[in-house]
């Protein structure tokens, strides 16, 4: 499994994000990067789940394929639609939850930045910019309900690419995709050091043991998961 420089080439330049909405970062670079190395073919039917900017679903229609991306948050939806069209790129971009607005529809290519971090408060966000990475204590809330729906949402041979934190189980992911009869590995880890949200409930997180004491870096991983 290589790893993979945050770097990525000063990856996505330029783009509008409104406040609350989540702005690029690591996360999102290694999800281009993974993109990058995916074979696409032109007119592919592509999902991005939690688009937020539109960085990762502009990438894949830049490569040719019909992108449908898909948010909760309105100032999202309207940063992805500025964002495509400042660079004269076709997307589809819906508001609401994910499941509700791909209901009935399959796709080639699944892409998911899904809110992932741990924290104490059970009841999710219901506006605001922490709606981007609040997910509750394991840090799954959104991640399973992805994992479950993946099978209804691709194609046969279509696949699933999501990051997440390690700290949220990646083999928990593993094992609930394949308990969907997909095939799902990792493709790529990094390993960057905590921001300042991780950095504020470091207690927390090593009382829940999630952390060890004196590690303030989070491993990053990209999840491949291919339906048959």
């Amino acid at each position: 499994m290589p790893s993979t420089a945050v770097t990525y080439r000063a990856a996505l330049p330029g783009l509008i994000a409104l406040p609350g909405v989540y702005r690029p970062q690591a996360d999102t670079l290694l999800l281009a990067d993974a993109l990058a190395r995916e074979p696409l073919r032109p007119g592919a039917q592509v999902v991005e789940i939690g688009t937020g900017t539109g960085a990762i679903a502009l990438r894949a229609a830049a490569r040719g394929a019909e992108v449908t991306a898909v948010d909760v948050a309105w100032p999202a939806v309207l940063a992805a639609r500025l964002n495509g069209w400042r660079r004269r790129l076709r997307l589809r971009v819906l508001h609401g939850d994910f499941a509700a607005r791909t209901r009935g529809r399959r796709f080639d290519l699944v892409l998911a930045n899904p809110p992932y971090v741990p924290g104490p408060d059970v009841r999710l966000p219901g506006s605001g910019a922490r709606r981007a990475w609040e997910a509750g204590p394991e840090g799954r809330a959104v991640i399973d309900r992805i994992c479950v729906a993946a099978p209804a949402l691709l194609r046969p041979g279509g696949v699933l690419l999501m990051v997440h934190s390690g700290m949220c189980g990646t083999q928990k992911t593993l094992a609930l995709l394949a308990g969907q009869g997909m095939a799902a590995r990792i493709t790529q880890r990094v390993r960057i050091p905590w921001g300042p949200v991780l950095r504020a409930r470091g207690a927390w997180l090593r009382a829940e043991g999630l952390a060890r004491d004196g590690d303030e870096h989070e491993e990053l991983v990209v999840v491949r998961a291919e339906y048959p």
